[in-house]
């Protein structure tokens, strides 16, 4: 009070700070989140699925089995490839992890089979494109490739904060050597002397330094290949000894590699452009600047050039905040109706209100200091607090404005107003701030999710709680009158007490009744909460819920082995019958597709995906319901899935099932999928079991073939090279690199055909008779002559294939999957609606009854293990939490019995809350738990303010009785104030008014305003009938402890101690005895 003028002024530089470090936070849709999945990803062109799983996939595994803070392994081995995913222990060091893995991997190169590349993969939410555009035109995908990598990708990597800019669907530029069999026949050379000429070639070698007078100069062996006439030209040596150039037994030239996968945007093929931001980077303001260079950009491209914005995470976060501040400024506006209905003055409201913009600022320069962004997360989080950061100011303003309507002067009015409840509220925010420290326990996604929104509360709370001992006492000394007639105390004529208010003239018959019948008030009590566990099961559940975002994703699966014009055609009756369904606004179609590339975006050789984005205005289920109504009736187009954004992270009940072998394996998934379909609730069952794939297989005879003079890597490698184009160099021209690539010219079709390819062999002759020994040169000379001869008796030839192998087709798996080293798969249901924990239980019901083959296990995981670790950690936290706010009530009342009394209005706010979540219809998922721990500090604030003034009245010699009634009818008003404002701030939030991020803030307030509601009813009549219990029977043990002291030290007649009840000698000095009015708090 002695320093109002440096107190007013650090709250306008807090205002201005707070406000200038709004506007500077990044905005994005949810915090930077720690991703611990690392993927190694490894090429074995050519190879089958077995080959690939036993020669690298498996000693991958084993590689890195030993990386510090691994989790779980699993493996996909399909042709040509495998994947080898990593899932590490949240908090693990992922650019350490990757480090580490490449050089587990770099130690078994030797055990690799050469041609074998591989490559590590981290990621994090920034992975995630922020912007999807999809870019068309009236020339050749080739062409506008090259176009949108000269003109559009620079200028969009010019945008301050983006990271990158990847173009996806453009061909291939390479530069493709197609040798002649005749030629090579004629010129006596290989197709393996071709790749070694070229491979050895066209790369610059350092020749070390080359003294010249004063000079030192570097010296650079060969050039790089910089055109197809470079490859062309290179020269290599016969068996004969003659120089054979490569045009002479090839054709070279420049081309687009053969398309893999096509991609179109609403019917128009077209390119992809994904722009990933920086780790500061502003999700909107990226968004904002590249929309406004497209229209330049598409000019600049010509040709009919157009960009459609297939994705854009800016509108939804721009929607969810401007919601969620609309949100926010209805709460504040409500909590603010109703503290001036309760002053009745305009001066203390405008008192009290400042507290709200000064905490929220004053949290939003904590929030830009810890580095953390405006999201939905945080954002929810100042919206939720708004309600209880007024609490503290309302309980501090009512005091002192009572105190100066019984006439006190002001300054001794506010010292002694904020005198008397600093405690309180001091224990009251530390209590609510208290069980957000438990989060700590709460692991993986949902931890990191939800650790900034504990932040965020907590910096509120602790801001409120410092404008209310500061600010508003100053705020109170300036503009409150030191004697308001609107608030003087009123007597009433006939006893002499204090007047009583019409809501004090309601709630205090109630509690004197209650008082009385103390069994009676506490047997209802216990029957609401039981009925309050008899509507435990109705209650639905998830997981982190519907983010309501317009986007979904359609994946469909093709029959193994069928052409890319074939998947075509069946992937533009999806695509037709999606582009059909009122509210779809773009549907982008990617099919087939390989490599690494396909692996991190969902597509696969055998599969098409769809990604639909709809209006955003329309009614997101109901959308997704016509998706499926319109895809479902689909004939002959393979098998057709839908799954809609459901929360971040999978959306799917996922059932593991793991076997020693394939067979058993597929017996049991097959098992599992059947049992599945149609089970209650679900929208959809699938798997990961691979389907049988036509696939020819060459059986090596080893006798014939070493009969012949062949080994078997010589025909892996001949049957590879005519089957598939080998890269063997590169070629960079004008800043692109393209492969150079080696085929035959007229490759093998038909397995007849290709049991006719000629394989490279050597015939060995017997050479003549030796001359005798006396005849024989030293042995040195003897030795080398006989080396000569036998080098001499071996002829190159060539064999057919059949004549040393079985070429036959056969129906091998396309792909192998393995969990934790077994062979696994993995039978996912969709939820239908949003109860989880229904669904979840009717499949662990169904397959309890499916009978498996011995050594299998089936195991639920997805996101039913996702919600169920959730909810254990979770109800850890809580009980932790509660074990905290009893620490801090216990230093706060120095007793261990009345913070246990507090302690009871915890588990009777649960009544309201169970309500709330049956009548509303809202399923217990995460965000719930959440509210149910914020449920915990909040509840016993008002029994905290309650039972520190009854207590205050006791220590002045109250009785019990009266302590209790006066301390319940002063604390009425700001009891009710405070409660009534919390749940009015809140209600915008959870109505849903505005739509806003109602995924977490929904949910979250319903059980915060239905545990609210109960937990005030019981504190108001519950709190002081318990308390007066304990006092009761403590004071009890104190008179009878007094009275037996007495009879040892004084041993008189039994009649001298009169009534051992000390009510009823009105002269005997006692605490909790006095007629005067209450006078005090």
């Amino acid at each position: 009070m002695r320093n109002r003028a440096l107190v007013a002024l650090v709250t306008v530089f807090v205002l201005i700070f707070g406000v200038v470090s709004t506007g500077s936070l990044r905005q994005e849709l949810i915090p930077r989140i720690s991703v611990p999945v690392a993927v190694v990803y490894a090429s074995y062109p050519g190879a089958s699925p077995a080959v690939v799983e036993q020669r690298v996939t498996i000693p991958i595994e084993q590689a890195v089995a030993s990386l510090q803070g691994l989790d779980t392994s699993s493996s996909v081995s399909t042709a040509g490839s495998a994947t080898v995913t990593l899932q590490m222990r949240y908090g693990s060091n992922m650019s350490s992890v990757q480090q580490d893995a490449k050089a587990a991997i770099s130690r078994i190169e030797g055990v690799l089979p050469d041609g074998v590349t591989t490559q590590v993969f981290t990621g994090s939410i920034d992975d995630v494109p922020v912007l999807q555009l999809a870019v068309a035109d009236d020339t050749t995908a080739g062409q506008l490739a090259e176009r949108v990598r000269t003109l559009v990708v620079p200028e969009l990597e010019k945008v301050d904060g983006v990271r990158a800019v990847s173009v996806a669907g453009a061909p291939v530029p390479q530069v493709l050597v197609a040798v002649d069999d005749k030629k090579l026949s004629d010129k006596g050379v290989t197709v393996a002397q071709v790749q070694q000429a070229i491979g050895t070639s066209g790369t610059p070698a350092a020749g070390g330094a080359l003294r010249d007078g004063n000079q030192d100069l570097t010296v650079t062996v060969g050039e790089r290949y910089v055109t197809a006439a470079d490859v062309a030209a290179v020269t290599l040596t016969s068996a004969t000894g003659q120089a054979v150039r490569i045009d002479q037994v090839a054709t070279v030239t420049d081309r687009e590699a053969a398309a893999t996968s096509l991609a179109r945007t609403n019917g128009r093929e077209s390119l992809s452009l994904s722009v990933t931001k920086t780790p500061d980077g502003n999700s909107v303001a990226i968004s904002g600047q590249i929309r406004d260079k497209l229209a330049g950009l598409d000019a600049a491209l010509g040709h009919g050039a157009h960009t459609t914005v297939v994705f854009d995470q800016a509108p939804f976060i721009s929607e969810s905040i401007h919601n969620l501040l609309v949100e926010g400024g209805l709460g504040l506006l409500m909590a603010v109706v109703v503290i001036l209905l309760f002053l009745a003055s305009i001066r203390p409201t405008l008192v009290t209100a400042v507290s709200i913009p000064v905490s929220v600022l004053m949290a939003l320069i904590g929030m830009g200091s810890a580095g953390y962004s405006l999201n939905m997360l945080t954002l929810g989080a100042l919206t939720m607090a708004i309600g209880r950061v007024v609490d503290d100011s309302i309980v501090v303003i009512e005091n002192i404005q009572r105190h100066l309507g019984e006439g006190q002067r002001r300054t001794d009015a506010v010292l002694t107003g904020v005198r008397e409840v600093a405690t309180a509220i001091t224990a009251s925010t530390l209590t609510t701030v208290a069980v957000f420290l438990p989060l700590a326990l709460v692991g993986g996604q949902v931890g990191e999710l939800f650790r900034p929104f504990a932040i965020t509360s907590s910096l509120a709370l602790l801001s409120s709680l410092l404008v209310a001992l500061t600010i508003v006492p100053v705020l109170a000394y300036w503009f409150l009158p030191e004697r308001s007639r609107s608030h003087v105390t009123a007597l009433d004529d006939a006893t002499g007490r204090p007047r009583r208010t019409p809501m004090q003239r309601l709630y205090l018959p109630s509690l004197t009744a209650a008082v009385r019948h103390p069994w009676v008030t506490v047997l209802v009590a216990v029957v609401l909460l039981g009925l309050s566990g008899v509507m435990v099961p109705r209650l639905q559940t998830d997981f982190l819920g519907d983010t309501g975002q317009n986007t979904l994703t359609v994946t469909q699966k093709f029959r193994p082995a069928l052409s890319l014009a074939e998947q075509d055609r069946q992937a533009g009756i999806v695509e037709a019958a999606l582009r059909g369904v009122t509210g779809v606004e773009t549907v982008q179609t990617t099919i087939g597709g390989a490599g690494a590339e396909a692996m991190f975006t969902g597509g696969g050789s055998d599969q098409a995906t769809f990604s639909v984005t709809t209006d955003p205005a329309a009614d997101q289920v109901a959308v997704q319901q016509r998706v499926r109504d319109a895809v479902d009736p689909l004939q002959d187009v393979g098998e057709v899935a839908v799954a809609a954004q459901a929360g971040y992270g999978t959306s799917t009940i996922d059932v593991k099932v793991s076997a020693p072998d394939t067979e058993r394996l597929r017996m049991a998934t097959t098992a599992v999928h059947e049992a599945l379909t149609g089970v209650d609730g679900s929208a959809g069952v699938t798997d990961t079991l691979a389907a049988d794939r036509p696939t020819v297989v060459v059986d090596l005879d080893r006798t014939k073939a070493a009969e012949k003079g062949v080994d078997e890597r010589t025909v892996a490698a001949t049957v590879k090279a005519a089957l598939a184009p080998q890269q063997v160099a590169q070629v960079e021209t004008d800043g692109v690199t393209k492969d150079v690539m080696i085929s035959v010219r007229d490759a093998p079709v038909g397995l007849d055909a290709l049991r006719d390819l000629q394989v490279p062999a050597t015939v060995v002759k017997t050479p003549s008779a030796a001359p005798s020994a006396s005849a024989s040169a030293s042995a040195g000379a003897g030795t080398a002559a006989a080396s000569q001869a036998a080098a001499a008796a071996a002829v190159p030839t060539t064999v057919h294939l059949r004549d040393i192998a079985d070429v036959r087709q056969a129906d091998v798996a396309t792909s192998i999957a393995r969990d934790q080293g077994r062979r696994s798969a993995t039978v996912s249901v969709a939820p239908a609606g949003a109860d989880l924990g229904a669904v979840t239980r009717a499949v662990t019901a169904t397959i309890a009854t499916v009978s498996v083959p011995a050594g299998v296990t089936v195991t639920v995981g997805g996101v039913s293990a996702d919600q169920q670790k959730a909810f254990s950690q979770l109800g850890l936290a809580l009980l932790v939490a509660v074990a905290i706010v009893y620490v801090v009530m216990v230093a706060t009342f120095k007793s261990l019995i009345q913070p246990l009394i507090l302690l009871v209005s915890i588990p009777f706010a649960a009544i309201g809350a169970v309500a709330a979540l049956v009548v509303t219809n809202t399923p217990l998922g995460v965000p719930s738990m959440i509210g149910a721990l914020m449920l915990v500090g909040i509840v016993v604030t008002n029994a905290i303010v309650l039972i520190d003034l009854i207590n205050q009245y006791r220590d002045r010699g109250r009785a019990i009785d009266d302590a209790v009634r006066e301390g319940a009818r002063h604390r009425l008003r700001p009891i009710v104030m405070t409660a009534l404002a919390t749940i009015l701030a809140m209600a915008p939030m959870g109505l849903g008014l505005s739509g806003g991020g109602v995924f977490i803030s929904k949910p979250l307030a319903i059980v915060v305003i239905g545990g609210l509601v109960s937990s005030t009813l019981l504190t108001l009549i519950l709190v002081p009938v318990l308390y007066t219990m304990v006092e009761r029977v403590g004071e009890s043990r104190a008179v009878r402890h007094e009275s037996r002291l007495a009879r040892r030290l004084q041993p008189v007649p039994v009649e001298a101690f009169g009534d051992p009840d000390p009510r009823a000698d009105p002269d005997r000095p006692r605490r909790g005895i006095t007629d005067e009015p209450a006078t005090g708090i």
